[in-house]
């Protein structure tokens, strides 16, 4: 397993900076915002990353719109703005794109006792999955579900939902990335759910109980690791978090406390 920072964490005053301090305090990896800059500056970014030794572990988000809005517009401008993230997502060399349906509660009307708003958005994600999922084997990248908390989603919010739908799909190039953040208030058992989500799996955020920097909180990592290591999990795991106190000394304590978790 390899460790992972977002870009957006790490002090510096160029991306060149930043990336040297990831290197020299043990992270393998460098997760970006998608922003039209990204996009824009693939190739800078991507030898820049190389470079430093480094390797973009993962693209998240930044596309505007919601594919489960009623409005076509807003789907339309989602489902373009994942495609263009997605192709970048493969010139870097990322594992994938982080995707999360929808935030908030529905904004598809009830139609029970048809089908409720739930029902409708399932049915749709499945149609907007086989045209994403079709655009990320092309480019030869992952669209990566992430299931969240019930403070900021009604839908998906448990790895096992997302590995019905990745099921469902049938498609190696549609997967999953867990956050022990979310799981942390999700799950029963964050182990047992990485285990269900097997090899759907393909990234993870990592923040502790409180949002922190891991071992701020009271989350056990072990436990995680060790059921990360069950199933043969070798990607990139990723911050995801506040950080606290000077990143200059916190981040390199973090990705220490991480490696020996990890051990």
């Amino acid at each position: 397993m390899k460790l992972a920072c977002q870009e957006g964490l790490v002090p510096g005053a160029s991306l060149e900076e930043k990336l040297e301090k990831l290197a020299a305090w043990g992270y393998e990896g460098i997760e970006f915002w998608g922003s039209e800059w990204l996009l824009q500056n693939t190739s800078y970014v991507r030898n820049a990353v190389e470079k430093a030794g480094l390797k973009v572990s993962t693209v998240c988000a930044g596309y505007r719109g919601s594919v489960l809005d009623p409005d076509p517009s807003t789907r339309k401008e989602a489902i373009e703005g994942i495609k263009l993230r997605l192709t970048a997502a493969a010139e870097l060399g990322a594992v994938g794109l982080i995707f999360v349906p929808i935030f908030g509660g529905p904004r598809i009307p009830d139609l029970s006792p048809y089908k409720s708003a739930v029902e409708l958005e399932m049915d749709l994600l499945l149609v907007v999955l086989e045209d994403l999922g079709k655009h990320a084997e092309q480019v030869g990248t992952i669209l990566l579900l992430e299931p969240l908390n019930r403070y900021e989603t009604h839908f998906l919010r448990r790895v096992e939902q997302a590995v019905e739908i990745c099921e469902k799909m049938g498609n190696p190039h549609i997967g999953i990335m867990a956050d022990f953040f979310h799981m942390n208030i999700e799950e029963a058992s964050i182990p047992d759910a990485i285990r269900k989500g097997g090899k759907w799996l393909k990234h993870i955020h990592l923040a502790d109980s409180n949002r922190l920097l891991p071992g701020w909180g009271h989350t056990d990592f072990k436990s995680g690791f060790a059921a990360l290591k069950e199933i043969g999990f070798d990607g990139f795991m990723a911050l995801e978090c506040g950080v606290p106190g000077d990143p200059n000394e916190t981040l390199p304590k973090a990705a220490q406390y991480l490696r020996e978790c990890m051990a």
